[in-house]
């Protein structure tokens, strides 16, 4: 059985991902960890960690809900802030044979701003597979 961790945010419920998630499934029997990096919920200059973990829990759980339904195997956690470092602590306890990252579109994504997917890439031994939402599936969502 191939296993995969997730890693996204708002970008769980874009159609790209779910795509890349059925592509996986018709290749057999997959086993799915999520990760889901706590984004900050912006309040003025400050942020809500209350709001933010509600948040990345909310998207979790309709995530795994949805991962179910489609017929795979999945489990999930909050990761922390950085993704890279949610990445190394979901791995201690689950390796995979791959990663798939989600992003919002470049642009808009801070993960494509800070490189994630070149950094990810030279920080673990599996592959890498980046999947971008699109604008118009970043506002559906």
């Amino acid at each position: 059985m191939r296993s995969y961790l997730v890693v996204g945010n708002q970008t769980l419920a874009s159609p790209e991902l779910e795509a890349a998630i059925r592509e996986q499934l018709t290749s057999g029997a997959t086993d799915f960890h999520v990760v889901v990096p706590v984004e900050p919920a912006q309040k003025g200059f400050t942020w809500d960690e209350g709001e933010a973990h509600a948040a990345a829990r909310d998207r979790l759980d309709a995530f795994i809900h949805k991962l179910e339904a489609m017929g795979a195997d999945a489990s999930g956690e909050i990761g922390s802030r950085d993704p890279i470092e949610a990445v190394h602590d979901a791995l201690r306890n689950h390796p995979v044979d791959e990663i798939i990252l989600s992003t919002l579109p470049p642009g808009i994504s801070r993960w494509l701003g800070q490189d994630v997917p070149t950094r990810l890439r030279g920080s673990v031994l599996v592959p890498v597979t980046v999947v971008t939402a699109t604008r118009e599936s970043e506002r559906a969502g």
